[in-house]
């Protein structure tokens, strides 16, 4: 399971891991009439987190957190609002090496193949999706189309021309699909796909928006309106 010895007042990103009190629990469940969800009960007895996921316009206020089900359970996704007083930790997506030993079999390689990449380029690869979450709560969240879905960390000193073209060998030689992004220092993110195909706009993501730039302003650090 994920640690919770991060602090809590640090800026909480997309993907990031948010852990709900018990009395936290109680109140969502109520709230949101979840009572005759036995996944959402699990959820709160073992203190599995929720993730970080986009507010909605006209929301109301709160953190907004996700819970997605596993495919047995209908592969929903339940959207929650959560007090920021009932959050008592929070913790990055996994790190992709915490999770090769529960990938399956076929998996392997492609995992020791993105970790070797993130050495050599000295960056940080991180997993969200089906793996992370088969890797957080035990339950089969993995199936035959599943993604691995991945998230690199780059810095300022990353050649990211280079490194897409890194993953896209990786990717083209993988049993499954790798999803994901290429995410800078302040959080907002492009999928990988996307830069690698040398488009002049791309779609950055941060926490809270979500627009097209041109890829020359998201190299400068300029984030989405």
């Amino acid at each position: 399971m994920a640690s919770q010895s991060e602090p809590i007042d640090r800026r909480i990103r997309r993907h990031d891991l948010v852990f709900v009190g018990a009395t936290g629990w109680r109140a969502l469940i109520e709230s949101n009439h979840l009572t005759a969800e036995p996944l959402v009960a699990l959820w709160s007895e073992r203190g599995w987190p929720l993730i970080t996921r986009r507010a909605v316009p006209g929301e109301a206020t709160g953190v907004a957190l996700g819970l997605p089900l596993p495919p047995f359970a209908g592969k929903r996704r339940l959207s929650l609002l959560v007090p920021p007083n009932d959050i008592v930790a929070t913790a990055p997506p996994l790190a992709l090496r915490s999770v090769s030993h529960v990938a399956p079999r076929p998996w392997w390689r492609t995992l020791d193949r993105l970790d070797k990449l993130a050495s050599r380029h000295r960056i940080e690869a991180r997993v969200f999706g089906s793996l992370a979450w088969h890797a957080l709560t035990g339950l089969n969240y993995l199936t035959e189309q599943s993604d691995l879905d991945i998230l690199i960390a780059f810095n300022g000193g990353t050649n990211l021309h280079r490194l897409a073209a890194d993953i896209a060998k990786i990717d083209a030689a993988a049993p499954i699909r790798l999803d994901g992004e290429l995410v800078r220092d302040d959080g907002a993110a492009v999928n990988w796909r996307e830069f690698h195909s040398g488009a002049r706009q791309i779609l950055v993501k941060s926490a809270s928006s979500i627009a097209l730039l041109d890829t020359n302003h998201f190299f400068l650090g300029k984030v989405p309106s």
